[in-house]
């Protein structure tokens, strides 16, 4: 308990439409546990769902709101995360509801499960992951973490795949050296995420491939399968292996999810096995949020000289071509590999006697860089001070607004802003 004293709480949330999990870590490099709803066993689903008592403004979580809406007490309220995406109000008990207030409710009940170590006060980072991140998806998490109202902003956001990358980093080296592969049942389709390595370059360039392909419905984890049912889905999962796998270096499977629970997998398993190190569990995505978030606070200090490039990521060096004391020089903007909705930045310079920016755009994947021209029509006077804010509209998108500050006493500022955007690639 000493380390929770000190404040090294670190939480990796994976936040899905049908189940939420929780992990944590008492230090920025220690080791990274899950937090189950039922102690001394591995129940890390949470089911993410609300149960609002009938006539009463009481609310459940999880598997208590499941058993009271079983037992005919509450009404039951699911998709919480589509629901706050989609935006509109919900209808519950004769009250319109707004449905990220009532995604910030799960979140914070279900944070009420760090009480096994500690408390959600104690948080010193947290990390949320989650299948897909889009400007909807970061708009809604924003709110939700304003409505937590914790006592940090270390908060950061990450998706699956990056999830996943973080999670092999901090494994053995031996699982790095051929490429890996990530399996998950959803529905009606099974999703592939390949992780390959690079290792021509410096730092080494990690790549996640995905694809999906269909695969037959059943129940859930327990429904008694038939003979019939275990054999389709057990032929049906060694063509997808074949498919996803064959011909290629994969040293190491990891099957995700309640989906790959049942003993039904016998000549797939068999297969998967054939040179190859497999692991089963579902909790591979929130450890990976937190091996991030333990990134983060080290400063970004990769334990193995690893640089991941996802779509989430900024593919390309920006910077601007300056002059300093005279001579010509690079100004770096923003460095490929971080996050490009997190990418901004903002530079005061000084224009003399031109009206054009040049900016230097170099990608990390290969290719010729390019030189891009900002033309800013009628500057005023031969000497501006200018203020430049740039950041990513999208992952191949860079917004650039530059603003007149004036010139000192000589010339106020004309309040002008010119506003642009570029296409990386």
């Amino acid at each position: 308990m000493g380390l929770l004293n000190s404040g090294k709480l670190i939480v990796g949330y994976d936040l899905g439409n049908e189940f939420s999990q929780i992990s944590y870590s008492l230090s920025d490099s220690g080791d990274v546990e899950t937090l189950s709803q039922v102690a001394g066993t591995e129940h890390y689903n949470i089911p993410t769902v609300l149960c609002k008592r009938k006539g009463i403004n009481q609310w459940f979580y999880g598997k208590e709101a499941l058993r009271y809406e079983a037992e005919q007490q509450g009404i039951l309220v699911e998709d919480l995360l589509n629901l706050a995406l989609a935006g509109e109000p919900v209808l519950i008990d004769g009250e319109s509801l707004d449905p990220t207030a009532l995604l910030t409710l799960f979140f914070k009940r279900s944070l009420g499960l760090l009480s096994q170590v500690g408390s959600s006060e104690k948080i010193t980072a947290l990390m949320i992951t989650c299948e897909v991140l889009d400007h909807r998806m970061l708009e809604v998490l924003g709110q939700v973490v304003a409505g937590l109202h914790l006592k940090t902003d270390r908060i950061a956001f990450q998706s699956h795949m990056e999830s996943y990358y973080h999670y092999m980093l901090y494994q053995p080296e031996e699982l790095l050296v051929y490429q890996s592969a990530l399996l998950t049942r959803e529905k009606e389709q099974i999703r592939v995420f390949r992780m390959e390595c690079n290792r021509r370059t410096t730092p080494v360039v990690v790549f996640i491939e995905e694809s999906s392909f269909p695969f037959p419905t059943s129940g859930g984890p327990d429904e008694v399968l038939e003979d019939g049912k275990k054999q389709e889905l057990d032929l049906a999962l060694l063509d997808v292996a074949a498919k996803a796998l064959e011909g290629r270096l994969i040293g190491s499977v990891f099957l995700i999810g309640d989906g790959f629970e049942q003993e039904w997998m016998k000549e797939s398993l068999r297969y998967l096995c054939k040179k190859r190190r497999v692991f089963q569990g579902n909790n591979l995505f929130s450890k990976g949020a937190v091996y991030g978030m333990q990134e983060r606070l080290n400063e970004g200090e990769s334990p193995k000289n690893y640089v991941f490039l996802s779509s989430d990521k900024l593919k390309a060096n920006i910077g601007m071509e300056i002059l300093r004391q005279g001579e010509p020089s690079y100004y770096a903007l923003l460095d490929a590999g971080v996050n490009w909705y997190e990418a901004e930045t903002e530079l005061e310079f000084y224009l003399q006697e031109c009206n054009e920016i040049w900016l230097t755009i170099t990608p990390l994947t290969g290719g010729s860089g390019k030189q891009a021209q900002i033309l800013l029509d009628e500057v005023p006077g031969p000497i501006t001070r200018l203020l430049g804010r740039f950041y990513m509209e999208a992952e191949d998108i860079l917004a650039v607004e530059i603003e007149d500050e004036g010139f000192g006493e000589i010339r106020p500022a004309a309040g002008r802003v010119w506003r642009e955007t570029i296409e990386l690639f």
